[in-house]
């Protein structure tokens, strides 16, 4: 037990002492300095000669988000057709078939708003070319979209007053070339050293214990593994994710995944300080997220190696925790920390059935998404953050008497419109979805039975998989209760939908508040400027998120997640 806990304070603690020069080296890459990884200059060069983009074109934050859209559209159309027609198409040893359209579109919005919502099975419902050329690569660009707006809004606070955020094209390049590819070969090195295979065979036939034959799937694993992580993307190349033995089969590549999840979104949060040259207001924003991150942490190993009461009144011993649904070779401990990992970031990878941890593990996890703002996905977590920055700074300078500022820029009606549209859009179409679902649950059983039902338990935990579901779509996760019947009309195009709505209206809020200041004249500080980059303020936009993000979805609980563990 003391090496569990050793091993999740080891993860923790170079999760943190690699974020800060992983931060540094960001902030070098998108302000163009000179770097370690300059040599990939002339590739670079070459993708922007085909794409036909002129890399220091400065844009507006209007003509940013048109590139941004446009870019995702097209890759839209790109992922529907290769997936329905996955099945007469080459690179495909297995012979699995074409998605359906309602499945097909749910996978590729899943995917491009960089969630892994997979209701699908890994293995099975995909081919080699579509796990290659659909999902890694969505992988690659989704990641890098939230990157680069991130970068834009970086950019359009570095100077006291501009017109333009500079261009997403560069920022996107940048993203995968300078940062997710390299991160991507080192961690896929450490995979195939320990044994994650990396080929394109059919499948293997291996030699049960029972002494049975078994077809196991191999494939690119190494491949998509890395980037699923480092992109905060997740999705599995495997149906059961990464508590496969192939996708992880060490707990060495357990700590090298589970890493990965989160060093980019920490390194983000110390990449807006030095970018800006505001160092402590990054550490301050870091704090808080990391303090927040460690709660979960200490709740979720608590729950889980604490084990189950249920199980503790039959008199059966629980000396390893509650270990329903996770792997013996990895332990209570490490699932408890990867799904704190996973949530607060949106990557949705699991290491262990979500379903079958504890009612209050359970609760923080979907808390985790509800609130959305923890280190987050890669570039918009921060951006999430900075939604509430901008409500937290106008609230504070209502209270105090003074026009809000932000940065040496007036925070104004409109922009406090975007932010509270942006902050509210979350809960409300989680809310709204969980509440459509329960109505036809309970009024149209007929509909539901054409399903397949839906649900394995229609209890507390009934609508706590439900409710995991939309929570999970709208915060761009993709992990979930698994007890729930997915693979449905209903479900993958209500999903699909808030996939949509929970990706692209916070990034087009968001960058577009950021452009709206960087025009604004810079005001300088004075001593009656409210300072951003204390412990008062840090507390500050911590209350605010809480009030605003978390207490929202207590009534909900109340119902599902805080119902079931009173239950026990």
């Amino acid at each position: 037990m003391n090496t569990e806990i050793l091993g999740v304070i080891a993860q923790i603690v170079l999760m943190v002492a690699i974020s800060y020069p992983l931060g540094k080296y960001i902030a070098k890459v998108y302000k163009g300095e000179k770097t370690w990884s300059d040599f990939m200059k002339p590739i670079e060069r070459l993708i922007y000669k085909l794409g036909g983009v002129n890399p220091n074109e400065e844009m507006n934050w209007k003509q940013f988000l048109r590139a941004l859209l446009i870019i995702n559209l097209f890759w839209f159309f790109w992922g529907m057709i290769l997936l329905v027609t996955q099945g007469v198409l080459p690179l495909n040893p297995d012979g699995n078939i074409g998605q359906t359209a309602h499945q097909a579109f749910n996978t590729c919005i899943s995917f491009m708003v960089n969630c892994n919502l997979q209701h699908y099975s890994g293995e099975s419902g995909l081919t080699y070319l579509t796990q290659l050329f659909v999902i890694m690569l969505f992988q690659f660009i989704t990641a890098a979209t939230g990157m680069a707006a991130m970068a834009g809004i970086m950019k359009g606070f570095a100077s006291k007053t501009a017109q333009t955020i500079g261009n997403f094209w560069r920022y996107l390049v940048l993203s995968c070339t300078r940062i997710l590819l390299p991160l991507s070969l080192i961690a896929g090195f450490i995979l195939i050293v320990e044994g994650t295979p990396m080929s394109f065979d059919g499948k293997m036939e291996v030699t049960t214990l029972e002494g049975n034959t078994q077809m196991v799937s191999q494939g690119p694993t190494a491949a998509i593994v890395p980037i699923k992580q480092l992109g905060t993307n997740g999705g599995g190349y495997f149906g059961v994710n990464s508590s496969h033995p192939l996708e992880n089969p060490t707990y060495l590549t357990n700590m090298v995944e589970c890493i990965a999840i989160l060093i980019i979104p920490m390194a983000m949060v110390f990449a807006f300080g030095f970018f800006i040259k505001r160092r402590k207001l990054g550490y301050c924003i870091y704090g808080v997220m990391l303090a927040a991150f460690l709660i979960g942490v200490i709740i979720n190993v608590s729950q889980e190696m604490g084990g189950n009461p249920r199980i503790d009144e039959m008199g059966i011993a629980q000396d390893n925790g509650a270990m329903e649904g996770k792997e013996v070779r990895l332990g209570s401990a490490a699932t408890a920390l990867w799904s704190v990992t996973t949530t607060v970031t949106s990557n949705g990878s699991v290491n262990g059935m979500h379903d079958s941890t504890m009612p209050v593990s359970g609760m923080i996890e979907m808390l985790n998404m509800q609130i959305n703002t923890w280190f987050g996905g890669v570039g918009v977590g921060w951006m999430n953050y900075f939604t509430f920055i901008i409500i937290a700074v106008f609230i504070s300078g209502l209270m105090v008497g003074r026009t809000p500022e932000f940065l040496g820029k007036k925070v104004e009606a409109r922009e406090m419109k975007i932010a509270s549209i942006v902050a509210l859009l979350h809960p409300f179409i989680i809310l709204v979805g969980t509440a459509l679902a329960a109505y036809l649950f309970v009024h149209a059983p007929a509909f539901v039975e054409s399903e397949g039902g839906w649900l394995n338990n229609p209890g507390y935990h009934g609508l706590s998989e439900m409710l995991y579901e939309y929570t999970s779509s709208a915060a761009n996760n993709g992990s979930g209760f698994e007890g729930l019947g997915d693979n449905t009309w209903f479900w993958n195009y209500s999903c699909g939908i808030v996939l949509i709505l929970g990706r692209f209206v916070p990034i087009v809020g968001q960058v577009a508040i950021a452009g709206l200041l960087a025009n604004k004249k810079y005001v300088p500080e004075s001593a009656g400027t409210l300072k951003t980059d204390t412990v008062t303020f840090g507390i500050m936009t911590f209350a605010v998120i809480f009030i605003v993000a978390a207490l929202s979805f207590f009534p909900v609980h109340a119902l599902s997640t805080i119902a079931e563990q009173l239950s026990l």
